[in-house]
């Protein structure tokens, strides 16, 4: 029997950046990667947080009560659907590297780091009369000096360019208004929070205010890693993966038997 997992990559990636990590956890999981509206393959769908929660809940019924790992736009994707239909569908929960609200003010420093809300709004307009040199932006900030992930950083640099960044602005307009402060500290389901300790985006304190919000959440801190830990250190990533289902009775043996999705 495997355990059903279900992988929800970030803005302007696609879902086969979890490949290499599916292929490490083995035949114990049976892995999902969609992509999400207005990303890779899906590009031509109508994107937003909205329409990617439906996505995400479509597999979901799918799946037996799979495990989400949400990176990034993942999580808050993760967070949007919770907030609409609970967790009850999840036997867990996994994100990576990511802010319940991005946008920072004076009594919220868990945001982007070094970045104020009128910065942040202000990228909304460069991203598609700039998209190529952005593209270039966006790798540099996704990992630490000291990774060398699979895909390169040139791979990615070409995948993001050829994105179409007229599908991908509406995405993150509504990602960074959203704010799942209080989602979060009703998430009813083992709740593994994922971090890179060298995360350009975000502050370590914020992966630990996850921890303190939520009822039953962990921290995985990855030194070696910035905003990717699961293409910078999979291997650690994986062991994450493999102890907090363990320690939790997450797998399909200790809890139900998985049924296999069909093809979407």
């Amino acid at each position: 029997m495997t355990t059903p997992v279900l992988f929800l990559h970030g803005w302007a990636m696609r879902g086969d950046l979890f490949a290499d990590v599916a292929r490490r956890l083995g035949p114990d999981f049976d892995c999902h990667m969609p992509d999400m509206p207005g990303h890779g393959a899906a590009a031509d769908q109508a994107g937003g947080l909205e329409a990617c929660a439906d996505v995400a809940a479509a597999w979901i019924d799918r799946l037996d009560r799979p495990i989400v790992v949400g990176w990034s736009m993942g999580a808050a994707i993760a967070w949007r659907l919770i907030e609409r239909i609970g967790s009850s569908g999840m036997r867990g929960l996994v994100t990576i590297d990511m802010s319940p609200r991005m946008l920072p003010d004076q009594g919220w420093t868990q945001g982007l780091i070094a970045r104020d809300a009128e910065a942040i709004h202000a990228t909304a307009a460069r991203i598609v009369p700039g998209w190529s040199r952005m593209a270039s932006s966006i790798v540099n900030s996704m990992f630490a000096d000291v990774s060398d992930p699979v895909p390169t950083r040139e791979e990615i640099t070409l995948f993001l360019r050829a994105q179409d960044p007229a599908n991908l602005r509406p995405v993150w307009e509504e990602l960074v208004e959203a704010d799942a402060r209080d989602v979060v500290r009703k998430i009813d389901v083992p709740y593994l929070v994922c971090a890179g300790g060298q995360s350009g985006l975000y502050p370590r304190t914020t992966a630990q205010w996850l921890v303190d919000a939520a009822p039953d959440a962990t921290l995985a801190l990855i030194e070696q890693a910035g905003h990717s830990p699961h293409l910078e250190q999979p291997e650690a990533f994986c062991d994450a993966i493999r102890r907090f289902v363990a320690a939790k009775g997450l797998a399909s043996s200790q809890t139900q038997p998985a049924q296999k999705a069909p093809t979407p």
